[in-house]
C-alpha cells in the first residue's frame, strides 16, 4: 500500500513585532515676558512629574519646533514646568529642576550638559566653555553650532554664553531676547534710554 503525503505550502510566518510602548508627546504654550513659549514633552517614567521636556522654543525663533498633528495639547502635564518658568520670570527661581529628554549627537549633548552648569547671573565665553570641555580652539565653531542647536531655550541656559569681547553673538530666539534674559538674571545692567 502506497501512502502519499501531500505538502501544502504555507507562507513563512514572521513573528509579530513586539508592540513598542507608544510615547505620547504633549505640548502647550505659555505667555512670558519674551513672548509665547512652546513647551513640548514626552511621558517618562523616570522624569519628575512623569514628563520630560524635549523642547522649549520661543515664537519667531530660528529652527523653532513645529507642533505636529498627533501631539496632545494639554497644559496639565507641564504644571511643574509652568510653575518653575513663572517663578523664574518673577525673579524667584535661579535654577530649574526639570527633566529633559533632548536628543542630539554625543557632542551636542555634552555641550548642552555643560550649559546646565553655568550659574544664574553669570556668563561664560565660547572659549572658556571650549576649554572646560576639552574642545580645541579650532573646533569652537562646532561648539557654537551645538549651542545654537539647543532645543531647550531658557531652561538650558545657552543665553549665558557670550563672545570673549562681551559681545552677544547669536541666539536662536534673537539677540534682543538674549539681552533681556541676561538683564533679568543680573548678568547685564539694564540700558537706560
Amino acid at each position: 500500500m502506497h501512502t502519499s503525503i501531500r505538502h501544502t505550502a504555507t507562507p513563512a510566518s514572521t513573528p509579530a513585532p513586539a508592540s513598542a510602548p507608544t510615547t505620547v508627546t504633549y505640548c502647550t504654550t505659555l505667555d512670558s515676558p519674551l513672548g509665547e513659549l512652546l513647551l513640548v514633552g514626552v511621558d517618562s517614567p523616570t522624569a519628575r512629574c512623569g514628563i520630560a521636556l524635549t523642547s522649549l522654543s520661543l515664537s519667531g525663533q530660528r529652527g523653532a519646533t513645529v507642533v505636529r498633528t498627533h501631539w496632545r495639547r494639554d497644559a496639565r502635564p507641564f504644571a511643574e514646568a509652568i510653575r518653575q518658568l513663572r517663578a523664574y520670570f518673577a525673579g524667584q527661581l535661579p535654577r530649574f529642576e526639570l527633566s529633559f529628554q533632548a536628543t542630539g549627537t554625543d557632542f551636542q549633548e555634552r555641550v548642552w550638559q555643560a550649559l546646565d552648569e553655568i550659574p544664574y547671573g553669570t556668563t561664560t565665553t565660547y572659549g572658556r566653555l571650549a576649554d572646560a570641555l576639552g574642545v580645541s580652539r579650532t573646533d569652537v565653531r562646532a561648539l557654537g553650532a551645538a549651542i545654537g542647536a539647543n532645543p531647550l531655550l531658557v531652561v538650558r541656559p545657552c543665553h549665558r554664553v557670550i563672545g570673549a569681547d562681551g559681545g552677544m553673538r547669536g541666539y536662536a530666539a534673537g539677540v534682543e531676547r538674549k539681552i533681556a534674559l541676561l538683564t533679568h538674571e543680573g548678568a547685564l545692567q539694564p540700558t537706560l534710554i
